[in-house]
């Protein structure tokens, strides 16, 4: 689909723009994804009819514009957590040549890396809600939703958001950088870890991690940490630590808040052996789902 082609041809007839190849219609939720009364239950809405003044991006791009929905697809926000992290990689994934201010017609394009070439997934801006909340990702500014619809043309590239609910962060973050990825067990890690991560940190590599566990259910142990669950590495430091030195890692929950509750979290005692400015520097504590 041609989404320029597409988008002048709505303007012309003053028409928002539906997509007969990924409809508003149970088929692009998936048969399996909900029991079949809440499927019934699925209505679709556009932005515009959601927001009076809706945008694609509010003062730029961040992860913590990102919260899960019901959609089991953490692994893919996971890789797109990372992605806004590195701006010159989001560019090739949200074109700017659209939004809701000039030019709206209901219609959008994302870019994925599939099996070596860029391909332009376009879509209309119906989303899927049930009971009135947001089956798919849901902003966390209300009025934002570049998340919404990106998530959606993953879903239209994957056949449907059902074959979003469970995956491979590995996978998601190939297809949004055409970039190669490269896996570390922790179970048996390489002596120099977190060298590595230091140095890809530096180099501006996008990371993630997982848990093991059971598909399709999301344990959270008492530590904080949620077993069968994709993160994103937001950072890979080396600080001061009492006597000595200490290598500390950033991590982000894709459900935007639920936190490790173990040492280096927002309020463990071993802060309190940190120089203050490197403390002030380093130390956020809120609960966005972000932790050392």
């Amino acid at each position: 689909q041609d989404f320029k082609h597409l988008r002048a041809l709505c303007l012309s007839q003053g028409l928002l723009f539906e997509d007969a190849t990924f409809p508003a219609h149970i088929s692009s939720i998936g048969p399996n994804l909900l029991p079949e009364d809440k499927l019934q239950r699925i209505q679709w809405k556009r932005p515009t009819e959601l927001q009076r003044n809706p945008y694609l991006i509010v003062d730029g791009v961040s992860r913590f514009d990102i919260m899960q929905g019901e959609i089991g697809d953490c692994w893919m926000l996971a890789a797109l957590g990372s992605l806004t992290l590195q701006k010159h990689f989001l560019e090739n994934v949200l074109p700017k040549d659209q939004g809701f201010q000039d030019n709206y017609a209901g219609i959008f394009h994302f870019r994925f890396w599939q099996y070596g070439v860029w391909v332009d997934v376009v879509i209309d801006d119906r989303l899927p809600f049930l009971n009135g909340r947001y089956l798919s990702v849901h902003p966390r500014t209300s009025n934002e939703f570049w998340p919404s619809l990106l998530e959606k043309a993953y879903a239209k590239l994957r056949g449907s958001y059902q074959n979003l609910h469970g995956g491979y962060l590995s996978d998601a973050l190939v297809d949004l950088t055409g970039g190669v990825q490269v896996q570390f067990s922790l179970k048996d890690p390489v002596s120099d870890l977190e060298e590595i991560l230091k140095a890809a940190d530096k180099s501006q590599c996008l990371m993630g991690c997982s848990t093991s566990g059971q598909l399709r259910r999301n344990i959270e142990l008492r530590n904080g940490i949620v077993q069968g669950h994709a993160y994103t590495v937001t950072g890979a430091v080396k600080l001061r630590y009492k006597n000595g030195w200490k290598h500390i890692i950033r991590i982000w929950n894709p459900w935007g808040h639920g936190e490790w509750k173990g040492p280096w979290s927002d309020d463990s005692p071993q802060w309190d052996h940190v120089e203050p400015e490197c403390r002030e520097d380093l130390l956020r504590r809120k609960d966005d789902g972000e932790f050392w």
